[in-house]
């Protein structure tokens, strides 16, 4: 049985990190979606990784979901060895994982508030209804969507369903939370606000990782930016610094 954290990254850093991977590589027969990638993520830090299509984002994402093993190497997530659970652990892991994707993914048939609920009760099956309702109003209020909380998906315009998406994977309160291109379905004023949402949970500790092909918005973000080209880290680097 492998150790329970990793302290390869951190320790030489200096820094507490929140997600580590230490030499990750996947393989998809003769195609390599990830090469030998090392990064690390400090709690509370807020970094953005870019790339072509095909570069391995979604890749890197899926591996600190734990929707993915690497073929090769480990990942790290609140001191837990990702790479290396057992099925049964999984479930465990993803509540310290929030997850928003570009499609949202939600229920038709749940209201807003419903949407919410249900992550809820599916992370933690003892929660009553009337706590998950009530954590879930608190979710659906902090994104700015009290009022619409009755709301069924459809009634709800792309940039309102997206604050439901984020709601659902922040009411858990995960320490980790990963978004794949959240903006691009978004114009471009919707797209700043759903980022400053996220920079807002940022700044209460939670550590974010965002897949995205916004170059605009995230240099005017001005945080760390990831670099990844045909499955390796090319780049690492904060845009503040460069300017």
């Amino acid at each position: 049985m492998q150790s329970t954290f990793c302290p390869r990254l951190s320790i030489l850093l200096g820094l507490p990190a929140l997600v580590e991977v230490v030499g990750a590589t996947c393989r998809f027969g003769d195609i390599v979606a990830l090469d030998d990638v090392s990064l690390a993520l400090q709690a509370g830090e807020l970094a953005f990784v870019v790339g072509p299509s095909g570069a391995g984002k979604t890749t890197l994402l899926k591996l600190i979901n734990r929707e993915m093993r690497p073929t090769s190497g480990e990942v790290w997530i609140d001191g837990h060895a990702a790479h290396a659970l057992r099925s049964r652990r999984i479930p465990t892991l993803r509540r310290r994982v929030g997850v928003v994707y570009q499609d949202y993914k939600l229920l038709p048939r749940l209201t807003a508030l419903e949407n919410v609920a249900f992550a809820i009760q599916v992370c933690y099956l003892g929660v009553s209804d009337e706590e998950a309702h009530d954590r879930a109003l608190d979710a659906v209020e902090a994104v700015g969507l009290g009022g619409r909380e009755g709301a069924f998906p459809d009634e709800l315009s792309g940039g309102q369903q997206q604050r439901v998406a984020i709601a659902r994977a922040v009411v858990v309160q995960p320490p980790v939370l990963i978004a794949d291109e959240p903006t691009g379905n978004l114009d471009p004023q919707l797209s700043s606000e759903i980022m400053a949402l996220f920079a807002e949970f940022q700044q209460v500790g939670t550590t974010v990782l965002i897949a995205s092909h916004n170059l605009m918005l995230i240099k005017r973000m001005h945080k760390r930016v990831l670099v990844l080209d045909q499955g390796r880290l090319i780049d690492d680097f904060r845009p503040e610094v460069r300017a």
